[in-house]
């Protein structure tokens, strides 16, 4: 039996004390969690913010481990059911704790958006985890979440056995975080190793017979019963949705999905357009990805007053067997707050919660799917049919 139902490892950095923070609100009774990091001093005083919110946790474990000690993070692993890792950038530092997972058959959850990372520790470890019994989840913030789960929410609602088609629609009142900035300028700085990664996954992934799965970029367009603008998004969140869709026959034999982001002024999409493309262009040059990453530091947030206006928004809809249906995922800072809720969840439903069998590498929708949805209904998100 593991010493701890989950750890948080990376609980000084922003994203990782808000998870913390959340989890010392919310812990079920007999919840055995610890924290952990390299930085003991710095860990102690999370603890003792933590002692501030519930008096519970005045003697909550605090574990040494550093990315670059596979010892550390293999000791880490053997100790815990579930951990839980806000350390990035995750193709830097991600890899040692994956393995470390995925050899010791112990659930590993992250917040990366990085395609490149993901498809090389599926061609990597995800074998190994399948044998171990280990579920490795990534992207279990607002990448992928809201999208991954909030595709599942909508193909529940459409008939079974038919080709069914979901085109999702992205709206966001927020600050990007300085994680979520330093991901993008890493993803277009490296397209032609993000590529070379996914032929090397797509070689190894199984087929599936008798089901096709696609995820075309789409056009931009208005968005229907809104007339807000839209423009293909390419994010890593209908890769997730993808995988979800192959490993689950309920998605249908001909499945696609599409990814927008929304506007309600069509200068938006020409000046969004525009500034995506000098940032793809800036990323190609050293000094100039510096001084962008410089801009946004990871670890760094915006205080609470400003994350409480902040908000999220993705609008679904759905068609197959003559049907119709149009739904939402809705909450509020994406960024931070809500990501931190996410993350939290995911690891008291792998912990806690009676789940389908699954191993190696899945996605949330495959991992987790409704129980994960009722858990983040109760915890404030909503999921909604309009």
């Amino acid at each position: 039996m593991a010493d701890y139902d989950l750890v948080v490892f990376g609980a000084t950095g922003f994203t990782g004390e808000l998870t913390a923070e959340y989890l010392a609100r919310t812990a079920p009774p007999g919840c055995r969690w610890a924290i952990a990091g390299r930085d003991q001093g710095k860990l102690s005083a999370v603890r003792d913010r933590l002692a501030a919110i519930d008096s519970r946790w005045s003697d909550l474990p605090v574990l040494r481990a550093d990315t670059g000690d596979p010892a550390s993070l293999r000791e880490l692993a053997a100790a815990a059911k579930v951990v839980v890792t806000t350390v990035g950038p995750y193709l830097e530092r991600g890899e040692p704790l994956v393995a470390a997972c995925a050899a010791e058959g112990t659930d590993y959850l992250d917040l990366t958006g990085e395609p490149e990372f993901i498809d090389r520790m599926y061609v990597a470890h995800h074998a190994t985890a399948a044998e171990t019994g280990a579920r490795i989840v990534h992207c279990c913030g607002f990448d992928s979440i809201p999208h991954d789960l909030g595709a599942w929410y909508t193909v529940r609602q459409l008939p079974e056995n038919v080709p069914l088609q979901v085109d999702g629609y992205v709206r966001v009142g927020a600050r990007p975080s300085g994680g979520t900035f330093g991901t993008a300028l890493t993803v277009v700085s490296r397209l032609p190793q993000a590529a070379r990664a996914a032929k090397e996954r797509a070689g190894r992934e199984p087929d599936i017979p008798g089901r096709r799965v696609r995820v075309p970029a789409g056009s931009p367009h208005r968005m229907p019963g809104t007339g807000h603008w839209a423009l293909p998004l390419p994010t890593i969140d209908p890769q997730i949705v993808r995988r979800s869709a192959r490993a689950t026959q309920r998605y249908g034999p001909d499945f696609r999905y599409r990814h927008f982001v929304a506007f309600t002024r069509l200068p938006s999409v020409a000046a969004t357009a525009v500034g995506a493309g000098a940032l793809v262009a800036a990323a190609q040059l050293p000094p100039a990805r510096r001084a962008l990453a410089r801009l946004l530091s990871p670890g760094e947030g915006p205080d609470a007053q400003r994350r409480a206006r902040s908000w999220f928004q993705v609008s679904f809809t759905g068609r197959g067997g003559g049907q119709e249906v149009r739904t939402q995922v809705s909450g509020g800072d994406p960024g931070y707050d809500e990501t931190a809720k996410m993350l939290a969840e995911s690891a008291l439903c792998l912990a806690f919660d009676d789940l389908p069998a699954t191993a190696g590498q899945v996605t949330t929708a495959t991992a987790m799917g409704d129980a994960l949805i009722d858990r983040l209904t109760r915890a404030g998100i909503v999921f909604r049919t309009l």
